[in-house]
């Protein structure tokens, strides 16, 4: 056990997917800060995690892939592995969208599946899945992602309702964020100055920015939210600036 501020607080299990990079690397970063145990899930294994760090190398898109059970409470799940594929909808082919669905859909659902024993285990757990601020808003050539992304939402609603109300479900839905997922968007000083007007708030998403989100949702300052869907988004989905 670890001492915080306000007393002792056991230490808690987080699995990540995607904990290699990006968002799920940040957040991997901060849980083991914390004092927490983290498995992590990816493709590759990275060195540079200090702390109470197990590694599962697995390809979360490939659908014959099992994870390994394993033994113990899981206090929560995060599910940050995702895809940018832009295209106009003329030239998307059927297997562009099942793609998007195997990473950011059924990705997700084997994850949960996997270690939902774990999580009952678990006198509070919570589950973070993510979406994009172009599923609630429309954006040109995201047909693909939105869909995929949308499907996410509706698993996200239906798990909350039936997991309640022992296991937490909520989503986070961010703008464009500066991560190697999104470095061909942010290529040039003139393409990341262009997004970052995009935003009411002037700037491009950080990996920190939508890591802290998913810390919160996992914690025990967020107990009484389920359900939702959390935009981190700079401002897109909800300010217009004349």
């Amino acid at each position: 056990m670890f001492i915080k501020e306000k007393g002792i607080q056991m230490q808690k299990h987080y699995i990540v997917a995607g904990s290699s990079s990006g968002i799920g690397a940040e957040l991997t970063h901060k849980l083991l800060s914390a004092g927490h145990k983290v498995t992590g899930i990816s493709r590759r294994e990275v060195s540079g995690f200090s702390g109470d760090y197990t590694h599962i190398q697995a390809d979360l898109a490939d659908l014959t892939t099992t994870l390994p059970k394993i033994e113990g409470v899981v206090d929560g799940v995060v599910y940050a592995p995702g895809s940018i594929t832009l295209k106009p909808f003329r030239s998307l082919s059927l297997n562009d969208f099942q793609n998007e669905l195997n990473i950011n859909l059924f990705g997700a659902i084997k994850t949960i599946q996997t270690f939902l024993p774990n999580l009952k285990l678990s006198e509070q757990a919570s589950i973070v899945l993510f979406s994009t601020v172009a599923v609630s808003i429309g954006m040109p050539y995201h047909a693909s992602i939105a869909s995929a992304k949308g499907a996410v939402e509706g698993l996200t609603r239906s798990l909350a309702a039936e997991l309640a109300p022992k296991i937490r479900v909520n989503a986070i839905a961010p703008s464009l964020t500066d991560t190697p997922l999104a470095a061909k968007l942010l290529s040039t000083q003139e393409k990341a100055e262009a997004s970052a007007k995009r935003h009411p708030l002037g700037r491009v998403g950080t990996a920190g920015d939508i890591a802290s989100a998913a810390e919160f949702l996992l914690g025990e300052n967020s107990t009484w939210i389920t359900g939702q869907i959390i935009p981190v988004d700079g401002g897109m989905s909800s300010v217009k600036l004349m």
